[in-house]
């Protein structure tokens, strides 16, 4: 067992000297756990790459089954299987960009009454990605499109449609929207995971393609909320989740404006990794999540 854990370890850290690291082990001893399962194995495991170890394709099989068994192991051994809701004093970390913002009010309340001696931290998509959150357990869940739960776990939550914001006052959208007008406009475009593309960009750029739509980009801002005061001081405008625009447009000189074509959705999950499935604790706050949120 313990040379499957270090096996799991380097498999992960993509590197033998941060693996000793997160095991407490020294370099030699990884490389020897290395070597003996080489032997057992009859593969070689992991293989040199510039500065760092690359999986062979027996390790990368291997490593959903580790990722299984530790996980149902690390519960046992902390005992975690009868945990008290109304007990629990953990910090949870939740990762959202700032489109389900919104749903943190709904999920504070419920924690409030189910896990009243919980907290709640929110840390953005960025911090998820550098720190490997779901996989090292910096980060217990995220709010995503469905299709970002590709090998993980998840449980749908609800459904969001695209409109478009343009300032009061308009000088050129004065009401509905035609294909001409849209393509012809500035628009701001809401780039918020590590400066790539989201999925859910990527999807409504689908959209416009299937329907015939363009947009001139002048602007790339990382939150929809930088989308919404940029185009309340311009004549730009930026295609946003509906129930964002709604809120933002509260507080913003904003007027919400139907797309050209209608049917532009995207479905937001629950996410997590096989390390806390089964942890009865991190269940429970999801639980809640999904309780807060589902419809």
């Amino acid at each position: 067992m313990n040379l499957f854990l270090v096996l799991h370890a380097v498999v992960k850290e993509r590197s033998a000297t941060r693996a000793a690291k997160r095991l407490n082990l020294t370099q030699s001893a990884i490389s020897n756990a290395l070597a003996r399962l080489r032997v057992l194995l009859d593969d070689p495991l992991l293989v040199r790459s510039g500065r760092g170890l690359v999986p062979t394709p027996r390790a990368t099989e291997l490593l959903p089954l580790l990722d299984s068994a530790i996980a149902h192991l690390q519960v046992a051994l902390s005992q975690q299987t009868a945990t008290d809701p109304a007990q629990v004093t953990r910090r949870f970390t939740l990762a959202c960009s700032d489109a389900q913002v919104l749903d943190v009010c709904k999920i504070v309340e419920v924690l409030s009454r189910r896990m009243p001696h919980a907290s709640l931290r929110v840390v953005s998509p960025d911090y998820l990605l550098a720190t490997n959150g779901l996989e090292t357990g910096e980060v217990d869940a995220m709010l995503a499109t469905r299709r970002a739960a590709k090998g993980l776990h998840w449980a749908a939550l609800y459904r969001v449609d695209g409109v478009l914001i343009v300032r009061q006052g308009h000088p050129r959208v004065p009401g509905r929207i035609s294909r001409k007008l849209f393509n012809s406009l500035q628009h701001v475009d809401v780039m918020n995971t590590s400066g790539q593309s989201g999925l859910t960009r990527s999807l409504y750029e689908g959209f416009l393609r299937k329907n015939g739509l363009s947009r001139r980009i002048s602007l790339t801002v990382p939150t929809f909320a930088a989308a919404s005061i940029a185009v309340a001081r311009t004549d730009y405008v930026a295609g946003i989740p509906r129930r964002v625009a709604a809120a933002l447009s509260e507080y913003l000189p904003l007027r919400i404006v139907e797309l050209p074509f209608r049917g532009f959705t995207a479905d937001v999950a629950l996410i997590w990794h096989a390390r806390t499935h089964v942890d009865s604790t991190a269940r429970h706050f999801r639980e809640t999540v999904i309780s807060a949120l589902r419809r």
